[in-house]
């Protein structure tokens, strides 16, 4: 019997050794055929929606961890590296300079800028506590608001340019990219529906957030955003800067000031309690967290606007 044992056991070793590749049985195509491109996407919603467009024929890496504040990320030798060797870089030029840096050294040609597509036409406000000073850099006061994503349309402009980009470098599975690109469309139309009828009747029109991340959100739905910080969430309004917020909180009557995920929320409680406002969490989506309301963008989209009506009283 022992003899028949050790017979069996070796006649099944090279099954055991090849298992990995391969696999023992019929059972050795479970897994399905591996993915047809490489994708490097630089932040969250960047990388969603190459996983929604790509499907099983693309194999996505995030650049910006989550829980992650993507503004000013540094990347480290393992992600510089996914970057040089990615089919496919998705970023937004000008948003993560370690992320534009990446590209121009490692990715030349591979690289694929989303900012034409997502028509970045608003000007980010300057930091609150650079706005008065006469020798702030032109750059900062004239950079364009990058977060397009918080308009669905927007953001369904750059997922088509995603489709068509991801077809261009894998044109055998075009047809596939474009079915689910208008998948996902569709459902960010029916999310653009829903906050338009959502936001149409509120009592306050004026937006107080956190840092002026609600830009391309406020206009499209007839918001008012005003920022307490600027494009940079780190940085702090001046004194006379932060006088004038809660000037307009009280002569407009305001009633909620809006803090956000992966920022600071001291300036903001700090307004609220000055001007008797309530506070609330609002989602850029620049990152999922444990904080977030939600497991994916439209989760997360749709508790925003569950909080902005309450704050902003819509009935």
């Amino acid at each position: 019997m022992i003899v028949m044992t050790l017979r069996w056991a070796a006649a099944l070793l090279p099954c055991l050794g090849l298992v990995a590749l391969a696999g023992c049985g019929a059972g050795s195509q479970a897994d399905g055929p591996a993915p047809s491109r490489d994708v490097v996407a630089a932040f969250y919603p960047l990388e969603y929606a190459v996983e929604q467009i790509g499907g099983d024929h693309v194999k996505v890496t995030g650049l910006t961890k989550p829980g992650v504040e993507p503004h000013d990320i540094e990347l480290t030798a393992r992600a510089v590296a996914r970057v040089a060797t990615a089919d496919a870089v998705v970023y937004l030029r000008g948003f993560q300079s370690a992320v534009d840096e990446a590209v121009d050294s490692q990715a030349k040609g591979r690289g694929f800028d989303v900012t034409a597509s997502a028509h970045l036409d608003l000007a980010a406000a300057p930091d609150a506590h650079e706005a008065q000073s006469p020798g702030q850099h032109p750059s900062r006061a004239s950079a364009s608001d990058p977060h397009f994503w918080l308009d669905p349309q927007r953001y369904a402009g750059v997922a088509d340019a995603i489709a068509a980009h991801l077809s261009s470098i894998d044109p055998t599975n075009a047809a596939d990219y474009q079915t689910r690109a208008k998948a996902f469309t569709a459902r960010l139309s029916t999310l653009d529906a829903e906050f338009a009828a959502g936001l149409k009747d509120c009592r306050s029109r004026d937006l107080v957030t956190g840092h002026t991340a609600f830009g391309y959100l406020a206009e499209a739905y007839g918001l008012h955003q005003v920022g307490i910080s600027g494009l940079t969430p780190e940085s702090e309004p001046s004194p006379s800067a932060l006088a004038r917020i809660a000037a307009t909180v009280k002569d407009e009557g305001v009633r909620t000031i809006y803090a956000e995920t992966l920022a600071s929320r001291e300036v903001a409680e700090t307004l609220a309690r000055e001007t008797g406002a309530r506070l609330a969490v609002l989602d850029p989506l620049e990152g999922l967290t444990e904080e977030s309301a939600g497991h994916d963008y439209f989760a997360v989209m749709r508790a925003n606007l569950h909080t902005l009506r309450a704050g902003q009283e819509c009935r």
